[in-house]
């Protein structure tokens, strides 16, 4: 599996360096065109990336910054990814960013899932991806065992899926290995020994669906911090 891993030498510089490369790359996006996105995931290991990032002068109402996956709770929520966003990246200079929703009120993502894949679709060919890991070598809400994983792996999936997976207590919705892969610029951060040896034997399976971050890693930038 071809992606480059670049080690920090603690989680600090990580962050720091990460989110510095991140905004170069959205710079040289908005240089070539006129407006560039951004898509990040939620949890509680990309908040001080969002923390440096926000405070990044750049034209930010050019840039559409969107969730990898969300949990289908309200803003309200502890649990809201979108919550994290607003409190931790779209402040100070990064306010200014324009915001593609994943969540849309709705009982279940499915009522309103042609919307919210509209708005991903208009920001398309995403200009960079950011991504997390879990230990059990999910990524997005592509987890080992989720109900329609099968179908956001294929070719010709849709840009979002909703998905319910073992041991997650609510609904989900999440971008497909297709929108992933077609970013132009595709970034991994982890963060410990379990998660490296984890990401390791990822890249070694042939099953996808037993890994699903091995569908994303080719051409990946790993970032990792003991």
């Amino acid at each position: 599996m071809s992606y480059e891993m670049r080690d920090y030498p603690d989680r600090e510089a990580l962050m720091i360096g990460l989110a510095d490369v991140i905004a170069a790359q959205l710079r040289m996006a908005l240089e070539r065109g006129a407006r560039a996105s951004l898509a990040v995931p939620g949890g509680t290991t990309p908040g001080p990336i969002f923390d440096t990032l926000s405070a990044v002068h750049m034209d930010w109402d050019r840039v559409d910054v969107m969730l990898t996956d969300e949990r289908w709770v309200p803003e309200s929520s502890d649990r809201s990814n979108t919550r994290l966003l607003r409190d931790r990246l779209f402040v100070d200079q990064a306010a200014a960013a324009h915001l593609v929703p994943l969540y849309g009120g709705t009982e279940t993502p499915e009522a309103c899932l042609d919307q919210l894949i509209a708005g991903v679709e208009a920001a398309m060919p995403l200009s960079v991806v950011l991504l997390g890991m879990g230990t059990d070598m999910h990524t997005a809400s592509l987890f080992p065992g989720a109900d329609l994983l099968t179908q956001a792996l294929s070719p010709g999936a849709p840009a979002l899926l909703p998905m319910r997976a073992p041991g997650a207590p609510e609904a989900r919705i999440t971008m497909s290995a297709r929108v992933l892969n077609g970013a132009m610029s595709k970034h991994l951060v982890i963060t410990g020994d379990e998660k490296r040896v984890a990401l390791e034997r990822a890249a070694k399976t042939r099953d996808h669906e037993e890994a699903p971050v091995a569908s994303v890693l080719k051409d990946m930038v790993v970032h990792w911090a003991a």
